[in-house]
């Protein structure tokens, strides 16, 4: 989280503070802070290598791409449509979400918004309070304490590392509520750990915030990628006690390779669904329609085409692990889901490579990006410091290319 206070310095008179406290609190995000740096890096001739952003690095296919074509020519398309979203879309979305997870939903419990981030802050939004907890497993991905904090809420960490699987227990969640405990956050599979719970461990979890009445916002925009004998549970399925309080945001992302096309939704209860497409018809109305045409495409359609990228994937997982478990000092779990591997890296801290002693994950990652041109996002970003995490959604030749100078680099570390 962002190191700058939300609370304005009473000192100092409001015509003065250029910034608001609120928004000056917001931390940068952080891997697309990484993206940014090696894409600018690579774009002046270096060649850089990019582990950065959770990014498919295969094209949108062409069916829907071919559907946001003629969207364009459509007249209709280019007026404003419904704030919450196309009632076409909305039906695909509910009918997408009994075909691929098993709960049965009205489009009446759908928004549809500008890409996942959208749908985390209108969702903590819709049920926050100033002062209200949010239970955020650690680690994390960088928007959501952001967007708890937007919304007025408190996030309170609890970390688990390597040793578990990067999962937290039901035990380590009852010794972070309080009182004014009302959300936990729950994602599997993981961004940044590629960590799956197993069905038991998801009822475990979900009978736990349905015993405290505990609200739920679970993330399941990964629910296609899990690989090997790992299985994606949707949680309001698995504890079918807690759909008054569930909330599940999803998008087409990552299923789909459409991270450009900024199309995602939140499902819920309905008085919650209003709440945020309220808050959602006055921050930016309609989602493009575009882009609502070619995501209604994507979910109306088969999943030929995730099939054939999670192929890529695991293949580049297995690669990935590998080569970074044979690095002296890093030890980087098998994921069993999404596209990212989150190897520790603490063993190496203090050491000196190259003339430099690197005492933070951060500095190490600086000094990877420094020294052989391959970007890597730090564990700060991601609540947990003393890692990395590297994304494989990219090609296999610069996947190996990347890891290797990583191995030379990091193979020279000496007390």
């Amino acid at each position: 989280m962002s190191a700058a206070s939300p609370h304005p310095d009473p000192s100092i008179r409001p015509a003065d503070r250029r910034v608001s406290a609120r928004i000056g609190a917001i931390a940068e995000s952080a891997t697309l802070a990484v993206d940014a740096k090696a894409k600018a890096l690579k774009a002046a001739g270096r060649p850089v290598i990019g582990f950065g952003a959770g990014e498919p690095d295969f094209p949108t296919p062409g069916y829907i791409v071919d559907a946001a074509v003629a969207a364009c020519r459509d007249p209709r398309n280019h007026r404003y449509t419904p704030a919450g979203g196309l009632p076409e879309l909305k039906a695909a979305i509910a009918a997408k979400t009994l075909r691929d997870s098993g709960w049965a939903v009205d489009a009446s419990q759908v928004l549809v918004t500008n890409g996942g981030k959208q749908a985390i802050y209108e969702a903590f939004a819709a049920i926050l309070d100033p002062g209200d907890e949010v239970i955020v497993p650690a680690p994390y991905w960088t928007t959501y304490p952001e967007s708890i904090q937007l919304a007025g809420g408190v996030s309170v960490e609890v970390v688990a590392d390597e040793t578990t699987g990067y999962k937290v227990t039901v035990e380590q969640l009852e010794a972070a509520r309080t009182e004014n405990t009302k959300v936990l956050l729950f994602v599997s599979p993981s961004n940044p750990t590629g960590a799956v719970y197993t069905r038991a461990e998801v009822e475990a979890v979900g009978r736990w915030a349905a015993e405290h009445g505990l609200w739920v916002l679970t993330d399941e925009i990964y629910e296609h990628l899990v690989y090997g004998d790992a299985e994606f549970v949707s949680l309001p399925v698995a504890v079918p006690e807690l759909v008054g309080k569930c909330i599940v945001v999803n998008g087409v992302a990552k299923t789909y390779a459409m991270t450009g096309w900024r199309v995602g939704w939140v499902i819920g209860p309905q008085d919650v669904i209003k709440a945020a497409t309220n808050l959602q018809s006055h921050a930016t109305s309609n989602v493009s329609n575009v882009a609502q045409v070619a995501a209604l495409a994507a979910v109306s359609g088969d999943l030929a085409a995730v099939d054939e990228m999670k192929v890529a994937f695991d293949r580049r997982r297995r690669t990935i692990v590998r080569m970074l478990n044979e690095i002296p000092g890093v030890v980087c779990p098998e994921p069993e889901g999404a596209f990212y591997v989150y190897p520790s890296v603490k063993a190496l801290l203090g050491k000196e490579i190259r003339g430099r002693r690197p005492a933070t994950s951060a500095e190490l990652a600086g000094l990877i990006l420094d020294e052989v041109e391959v970007a890597v996002v730090p564990g700060e970003a991601f609540g947990t410091p003393g890692y990395l995490r590297l994304s494989y959604a990219l090609g296999d030749d610069d996947l190996v290319e990347g890891v290797a100078r990583m191995q030379k680099l990091l193979g020279e570390a000496q007390d």
